[in-house]
């Protein structure tokens, strides 16, 4: 090994270097001489910068460079110096003594300098020689050639779409190139005009974070302490972060600093921008593909969502004007037919007799969303889903190329092992591939670990079930209560909607909000402990690390934000017995099943999914956006109440949130549940994709905001596509097709009619349909626990007149052979439920199917662009490696005597096998 490096220890798949004081990287490389600090351990970290040398008030607030202005600063590490911290201060001196053995340069700013007289700020530069010794190893993919194919956009009347683009040098801040991993043996093989600009922020940033996170801050003989991560938990720094280059509101006065910021938030992040494309790329260059890839999805679900949102309000719109075809309806409110029929008591005891025209405007609002149009918008949903993911694993191919993702994989990305992972795992083996030793994770422990996991995932999902079951009980123990209060229309003196309030609606419309309340709890509950029983498994990678949470937190969410919604469409009103022989639950108590409301359980749903839809995204915009900038305000409360006092870049960032690594997780998740409610329950709700669409808009632009002005900078980070969430979308959208048939069959009144008309009608119409569907029982039949007590009745019933009530299901009447058995026509009706759900899955799933291999994953152009790089790659490498065998060979026939080096001015630095 050369004596210019060695190493000082090996972490995971990685290595770090570490650099002596005489290491060529000192000099030329960046074209001035570098000044590395020494540390004194005795006086550190009170060390005060000479006065002489620095005056901060000279210096710019937005300032990103170190005091001798060229040293970029790639990131920041803080920390308050406890009185009683002496094991603190000696990790800090130890881990930044280590730093800079690995070849980082460090300055720190003292706390009489901060704005609170309390924070030391130590900034962190990498050199030259670092970067490229780590994008070697890290095989981080840089230019070597412009691209030379001509890219076609010719769009038809694209004047149209001119007031929704952006200036093209935001929308493409940087020129298309082709790229190559980058290799520091073939440094001239690159195109490099400055090597100080050569690697952008985001790529200094993510490989500085390498170094921290795998840099031992203390040495045992049992393990060595390492990684920035503990050091932050255990409290030694406060923050660690990257530098934003600007502020949001204004671009900074330096000239070397991009300002990118500034733009981002000018053309993105401010919401009358909401009708302007995204400025991907910058996006990308800032932040890394990472957050790039979750914006590009969003923009792209938002587009789609249009399409869907268009086909639904016309769907709606039809149920809207329909109302006068509405002949069912009609028969309702008429007082010659609805008028007259008597229906049975809703509950026991405290319900009374009441008639059908009661539940007009119910059956009014049903007709809204309970049409023809309803199955061919369910049908279509199934193929818009289809198209979606089809079109977006295309977008996804375009922007992998475009990213240089192409020959990215995660598992190359990921192969370095969790800082987490190495050090709670003591056992060592050996690796048969590497044939190195490597940490591991015993069996037993594994299995023990995974089973206290899934226990506990059981347990808290048996807990969303309960609760759900609670609220079951209180809709069936107050839609007593609500319906003798109102027995005589107490709630008609409310102005406007007074009319429209029944104990139905009632019981719906409050247990729907007391089950988004229990919704939301449990929420904040469980994700602390799905991370805790995460950390508990120990995973290997920061893939697996990921999966593994999603995987809980999905499993959770959908149980949690659905499971109402499925008892609305699937069970309530399905097992309620009939008149005399009433069903109740759990068998024994006294809570007797609910029923449907006479204009049909359709209406019930929807309530159902607008209480919990709407409020979710109205809390979640709510708590994304006011929550970062309350506690914003609040931390930077100091600094702006004493304008005159120095406010550094450093400062800024730090009184921002910060964002954690689980920031796009929530993103995606609160997304991927949206999904769920548009795809899932959609035949219920047509107007759901319009909702979510108005929803998404306004999420792009508080994304955005929040990101731009709200959060420290993250890590950049790279990641080729939207990961575990792609199967999840997947599996919910082959669920909604059944899902939306099984709403259409069971839950809508559809089926039914439609029988009706075709085989019961003499003429093909509506008309009599709503006495054909209730069934008469005898009053008589009623047992003493059945029947309404004395008062509960309205005035008009007479018991000695009246001697029947009607209900809804097909049986046949008292006194028939088949007393209170189903009719031959509920035998048809059910029949006709299962032939349309089987069919209406299989042409779904057909037309699913087929879409999907109509349209292949990866557009043709981009096949012939990635094809064209990699000839390119490969034809260049070759002649590079000619040119460098003529070089050693014209130097050989010269007999020179010393050791062959291709580029003297290029210093060199050994990096070992194990390093890549």
């Amino acid at each position: 090994m050369s004596d210019m490096s060695r190493l000082t220890g090996k972490i995971g798949d990685a290595t770090l270097i570490e650099m002596s004081p005489d290491s060529p990287c000192d000099e030329d490389n960046n074209g001035y001489h570098h000044h590395h600090r020494d540390i004194d351990l005795d006086e550190y970290p009170h060390s005060q910068p000479d006065p002489s040398e620095v005056d901060k008030h000279q210096q710019s607030k937005d300032s990103v460079f170190f005091r001798d202005g060229k040293k970029r600063i790639d990131f920041v590490l803080s920390y308050v110096d406890d009185r009683d911290g002496e094991r603190k201060q000696e990790r800090r001196r130890e881990y930044e003594a280590n730093l800079q053995k690995a070849g980082l340069e460090l300055e720190t700013e003292d706390k009489s300098e901060s704005d609170d007289r309390k924070t030391y700020f130590v900034k962190i530069h990498a050199p030259w020689e670092v970067l490229a010794t780590y994008a070697d190893v890290l095989k981080i993919k840089v230019p070597f050639k412009e691209n030379d194919i001509p890219v076609h956009q010719d769009i038809p009347m694209d004047w149209l779409f001119t007031p929704f683009r952006l200036p093209d040098h935001i929308m493409n801040p940087e020129p298309d190139y082709f790229t190559s991993p980058f290799n520091k043996g073939k440094i001239d093989f690159f195109l490099i005009d400055d090597k100080e600009t050569f690697f952008p922020p985001s790529v200094r940033n993510r490989i500085v974070y390498y170094i921290l996170a795998r840099c031992p801050y203390h040495k045992t003989d049992r393990e060595d302490k390492k990684g920035i991560k503990r050091l932050l938990n255990n409290g030694t720094y406060g923050s660690a972060f990257p530098l934003h280059d600007s502020r949001y509101w204004k671009p900074s006065r330096d000239s070397n600093s991009e300002s990118e910021r500034f733009n981002l938030y000018t053309h993105w992040a401010q919401f009358f921008s909401f009708f302007k494309e995204q400025p991907l790329n910058l996006i990308r260059k800032y932040y890394g593909e990472k957050i790039g890839i979750y914006f590009a999805w969003l923009g792209f679900y938002t587009e789609m969502l249009f399409f869907a949102a268009v086909v639904g309000l016309i769907c709606f719109l039809y149920g809207l004007f329909t109302f006068d075809d509405n002949v069912w309806s009609k028969e309702i409110c008429s007082e010659e037919i609805g008028g007259n029929i008597i229906m049975c008591p809703l509950c026991d005891k405290k319900c009374g007799y009441w008639k059908l025209n009661s539940t007009c405007n119910s059956s009014w609002q049903s007709h809204m969303f309970d049409n023809v149009g309803t199955v061919f918008f369910a049908i279509f949903m199934g193929i818009w889903v289809t198209l979606f993911l089809e079109f977006w694993k295309r977008r996804q191919a375009r922007l992998e190329y475009e990213w240089d993702l192409v020959d990215f994989e995660e598992e190359q990305q990921q192969l370095q092992l969790r800082p987490e992972y190495e050090t709670k795992c003591t056992s060592r083996r050996l690796n048969r591939v590497t044939q190195e030793m490597e940490p591991y994770l015993p069996v037993t422990s594994q299995c023990a670990r995974t089973f206290l996991s899934g226990a506990t995932v059981i347990f808290w999902i048996s807990l969303i079930i309960a609760c759900i079951i609670g609220v079951i009980a209180y809709r069936l123990a107050v839609y007593a209560a609500f319906a003798s209060i109102m027995k005589d229309s107490p709630t008609n003196n409310i102005h406007m909607v007074g009319s429209l309030i029944t104990p139905q609606l009632a019981t719906s419309v409050t247990a729907s909000c007391i089950n988004f309340v229990i919704i939301m709890i449990l929420n904040l509950m469980y994700e602390r402990v799905a991370i805790w029983i995460t950390d508990l498994e120990i995973p290997k990678t920061h893939l697996e690390y990921e999966n593994k949470l999603t995987v809980k937190m999905f499993l959770f969410q959908f149980v949690n934000y659905y499971s109402s919604c499925f008892y609305v469409a699937f069970f309530k009103g399905k097992f309620v017995g009939r008149p005399g022989d009433y069903i109740y639950m759990f068998g024994w108590s006294k809570l007797r099943n609910e029923e449907c409301d006479p204009g049909g359980c359709l209406i019930e749903l929807t309530t159902q999914l607008v209480i919990v839809m709407s409020g979710k995204q109205v809390w979640g915009n709510v708590q994304e956006a006011l929550v970062p900038w309350v506690m914003n305000r609040w931390g930077s409360r100091k600094a702006r109440s004493h304008p005159e006092s120095r406010y550094s870049r450093w400062e800024q960032d730090h009184d921002l949130q910060n964002f954690g690594h689980l920031g796009l997780f929530y993103e995606y998740l609160e997304m991927v549940i949206q999904f769920g409610f548009i795809t899932l329950f959609v035949a219920s709700f047509p107007l759901a994709p319009l909702l979510a669409l108005l929803n998404n808009i306004i999420e792009v632009r508080v994304d955005a905001w929040k990101f731009t002005t709200q959060f420290r900078r993250p890590v950049a980070s790279k990641a080729h596509s939207i990961g575990a969430w792609q199967e999840i979308l997947n599996g919910v959208a082959v669920l909604s097709v059944v899902t939306n048939a099984f709403i259409v069959a069971f839950t809508s009144d559809m089926i039914p009619r439609l029988v009706y008309m075709y085989a019961y009608s003499n003429d093909l119409s509506m008309k009599g349909y709503i006495n054909n569907s209730l069934s008469v029982f005898n009053i008589s039949g009623f047992s003493k626990d059945n029947r309404p007590e004395d008062g509960e009745s309205p005035e008009w019933f007479n018991s000695s007149v009246i001697t029947t009530c009607r209900y809804r299901d097909y049986r046949y009447p008292s006194g028939h052979e088949k007393e209170y058995s189903h009719t031959m026509q509920f035998w048809h009706i059910l029949a006709a439920k299962l032939a349309f759900i089987i069919i209406m899955e299989h042409v779904a799933f057909m037309v699913k199917f087929f879409v999907a291999w109509m349209i292949p994953d990866v557009p043709a152009e981009v096949k012939a662009r990635i094809k064209r790089e990699r000839y390119l790659i490969q034809e260049y490498l070759h002649n590079y490696e000619v040119e460098k065998l003529k070089i050693q060979l014209s130097q050989r026939n010269d007999d020179c005597c010393c050791t062959p080096m291709i580029y003297p001015d290029i210093s060199r630095h050994v990096v070992l096998s194990e390093c890549l």
